[in-house]
């Protein structure tokens, strides 16, 4: 009974955003750690599948952070200016959006292995390239643990004048 007086109108609305938000983020680390932790040279055809759907995962994970944040900007948190006006924020964003860019390389090929998968026959994963993309997956993991830490300074009103 209590829980249900709390969480109605505009507390549960931003509180189902903010878990959305948080749940995003654990999504895509995980689905990134995964990925690291899986891709080598030899894959066989389940580990294939299964480095296809973490990389589907991190995308659907990483525009439930874009959306929820974006509502967390405009209707659940500080409102506008607090969060536009702050170069720490900025940095975040910037963050989020190299990380997303440097997803794109890994995430066509990904798709690109589906043409021989479709065929009953494996990709061809070169070392060069589980070297590339531990590299860019090193990375992208590497801007995700840091832009939290971004957020959390910002929040404190790190930045502000």
């Amino acid at each position: 009974m209590l829980l249900g007086t709390l969480l109605t109108g505009e507390i549960a609305k931003s509180a189902l955003v903010a878990y959305v938000h948080y749940l995003g983020i654990i999504l895509c680390f995980g689905s990134l750690l995964f990925e690291r932790l899986t891709l080598k040279v030899g894959l066989n055809r389940n580990e294939t599948i299964s480095m296809i759907i973490a990389d589907v995962v991190y995308g659907l994970a990483g525009v439930a952070i874009l959306v929820t944040g974006i509502l967390r900007v405009k209707y659940f948190g500080q409102g506008g200016d607090f969060y536009t006006g702050n170069p720490v924020f900025w940095i975040k964003v910037s963050l989020y959006i190299l990380v997303g860019l440097l997803s794109l390389y890994p995430t066509t090929t990904y798709i690109l292995w589906a043409i021989p998968l479709s065929k009953n026959k494996l990709p061809e994963i070169s070392e060069n390239l589980v070297k590339r993309f531990r590299l860019i997956i090193t990375t992208e993991l590497v801007g995700f643990a840091t832009i939290p830490l971004f957020a959390t300074l910002m929040a404190r009103g790190v930045g502000l004048g």
